[in-house]
């Protein structure tokens, strides 16, 4: 029973996780890359730029159990590669939800204080000597790339999925970061990668029973409720 519920959990995220993180990318493609031309398109498209943001972060966080999934597969055979590749893709994925984090207060200082405002705190934020969350980058571009050797040395993932999965470590991390061709063609190899092992594990836990998807459905509410209550 636990396992069947942990491969469900894994499988959703391996298929949602990727998919929103690739609708986001796309929403942004073709506003310049670097903060000021993100936040001038924010201006100018308050709703796209948002959503494109907000898709990425809640595809971000939704991959967690996902990659935990892969970690166990791999670590049945390979516990090293999983232990380390599965380490340092969640340290990358918490450094991702932490400048999100910050995207979501600059668009709404934007909003309240105006797009030059909220560009200057953007280039002081840039200046300023935060050490915490930048000491994850090198967890960040490497992780994928353990992640996929490992999932290639196990047999967890097929030849072609690893290659597609290490490509994601060339995904660019930082505050209000556009989207380039290059960034669709890493997180497509994220999508090809884990959307099929999704599949996979989905259909081999069988279906949930309605019991369980009630409750899911009644704390995903009650969570949005409780959250716009502050």
């Amino acid at each position: 029973m636990l396992t069947a519920t942990t491969d469900r959990l894994g499988g959703v995220s391996l298929i949602a996780g990727p998919l929103l993180l690739l609708t986001g990318t796309l929403l942004r493609l073709g506003v310049p890359f670097f903060y000021p031309d993100q936040l001038a398109a924010y201006q100018r498209q308050p709703t796209l730029i948002g959503t494109s943001y907000a898709l990425f972060l809640t595809g971000t966080i939704a991959l967690w159990p996902g990659v935990v999934a892969v970690a166990a597969r791999i670590g049945a055979s390979r516990p090293g590669w999983a232990v380390w590749g599965g380490t340092l893709v969640m340290f990358g994925l918490f450094a991702r939800t932490f400048h999100y984090g910050v995207n979501t207060f600059v668009f709404s200082l934007a909003d309240s204080a105006g797009l030059d405002t909220a560009t200057r705190a953007v280039g002081a934020y840039y200046a300023y000597p935060e050490w915490l969350v930048s000491s994850l980058s090198l967890a960040v571009m490497t992780g994928w790339i353990v992640l996929a050797v490992g999932g290639y040395l196990s047999g967890a993932l097929r030849p072609v999925s690893a290659v597609a999965l290490a490509l994601t470590s060339g995904l660019m991390i930082g505050v209000l970061k556009g989207s380039t061709w290059a960034s669709v063609v890493q997180v497509a190899g994220l999508t090809v990668a884990f959307v099929p092992l999704g599949v996979r594990l989905l259909r081999d836990a069988g279906r949930p029973s309605l019991r369980s998807v009630l409750l899911v459905v009644l704390f995903a509410a009650g969570s949005v409720v409780l959250g716009r209550l502050g």
